[in-house]
């Protein structure tokens, strides 16, 4: 039985590691045509750029959270000291790149609310109704 049992660990493990890879290839393929109409349609991209940049690291971050549960698996089914540091690995980077990510949105936040509070309302989206 706990043949049986690591076994199954180790195929869902594979399983949820092509998840991770599958969620990695679809995000930069959306960013990838994301970032090719910004390219090629006329006028300044603005903060859309920066968007599908930080969209895509939100994807990403998805993708380790995938990586992380596939490590799990793979440790829980065959612990040795070399998983355990390699889990271990991807747990701090996961962390590091989730804190660098949530701080780049709410910077980006902060210069979008910059931008809309330094308008006047003449430059706001829409037509102005004079009076």
């Amino acid at each position: 039985m706990e043949e049986y049992s690591r076994a199954a660990a180790l195929h869902l493990a594979a399983g949820v590691q092509l998840a991770a890879a599958a969620v990695v290839t679809l995000a930069c393929l959306r960013a990838a045509i994301r970032s090719f109409v910004l390219l090629v349609r006329k006028g300044d991209p603005g903060t859309e750029t920066e968007a599908t940049r930080l969209a895509l690291g939100r994807w990403l971050v998805l993708a380790l959270e995938f990586q992380v549960a596939a490590d799990i698996l793979r440790t829980a089914a065959t612990p040795t000291w070399t998983d355990l540091g390699q889990l271990a690995a991807v747990i701090v980077l996961r962390t590091v790149l989730n804190y660098v990510l949530r701080r780049e949105i709410a910077e980006s936040a902060a210069r979008d609310r910059e931008g809309r509070d330094s308008r006047t309302p003449s430059e706001g989206p829409g037509p102005t109704i004079p009076g």
